[in-house]
């Protein structure tokens, strides 16, 4: 009689990886809308949920620059984990089972350890945002984070020039973009094949190394969508938040054979 040293662990996914047409992330929009039409309110219940966080944060943050900065920043850090929802909606729209806002939210429960991991690390990046951004602001471009009644009551008056705004958005846009190339497959994976974190991250680095013209045009449509969904004052996010997720899982689906 013999034993495995690895009874009780399974061996890591290696998830295989398709090359797409340069202009792919189109059609991926094409279908996530033609999903967010067919799904309707059950869809647009997810964004309209996300919108509210972003706003209460926006309201937290609205007394100092920094605040509204960091706090938009971080928002968009953890996005990916937020469409969770959306993605088990086009999931299921596929598989043809139950749809409903209630089914949706089935997707968290798929595969929690995982999803509660990804989700810790885009925590842990957004947190080193805010740290980063702080030490920026004070040791380098020489411009104060605001003290805690600073924070509270408002009272910005220091200036910021042109050099500094784009040092600190250009050091955001760093950690937008490993957020990105992490993130691009990780939540479908996880929840359709109970993927674990690492094996989604690392399938969704593949996927944007082996595609990156394609993926560089599905970031800035992303980001497109997102500025618009802020200028309309979180309104307009509340369509773009889940069409956004249902193009995600569209896109994993032609990124990744089953």
């Amino acid at each position: 009689m013999t034993t495995s040293a690895t009874l009780g662990k399974r061996p890591f996914l290696h998830v295989e990886i398709r090359r797409v047409p340069l202009l792919r992330s189109i059609e991926w929009l094409r279908r996530g809308w033609e999903d967010l039409r067919q799904l309707g309110w059950a869809s647009v219940a997810h964004g309209a949920l996300i919108a509210i966080l972003g706003a209460v944060l926006l309201m937290l943050g609205s007394t100092h620059l920094y605040l509204i900065a960091a706090a938009v920043t971080g928002y968009l850090l953890v996005g990916p984990v937020m469409t969770t929802g959306a993605c088990e909606l086009s999931r299921r729209r596929v598989a043809r089972e139950p749809l409903g806002f209630d089914e949706s939210l089935q997707g968290v429960t798929r595969n929690p350890e995982s999803l509660m991991q990804f989700g810790a690390v885009l925590a842990a990046i957004a947190i080193v945002w805010f740290l980063v951004s702080a030490v920026m602001l004070q040791s380098v471009l020489h411009a104060p984070t605001p003290s805690l009644a600073v924070a509270l009551w408002g009272g910005m008056t220091e200036p910021v020039n042109r050099s500094q705004i784009l040092a600190y958005v250009g050091s955001g846009a760093v950690l937008a973009a490993i957020v990105f190339t992490l993130s691009v497959v990780a939540v479908p994976l996880i929840i359709d094949r109970h993927a674990s974190a690492a094996e989604a991250m690392w399938a969704s680095v593949k996927a944007t190394l082996w595609n990156l013209p394609a993926m560089l045009i599905w970031g800035a449509l992303i980001l497109v969508l997102t500025a618009l969904g802020f200028i309309t004052l979180l309104i307009g996010m509340i369509i773009v938040a889940p069409l956004l997720g249902h193009a995600t899982w569209h896109a994993y689906k032609d990124l990744v054979p089953q």
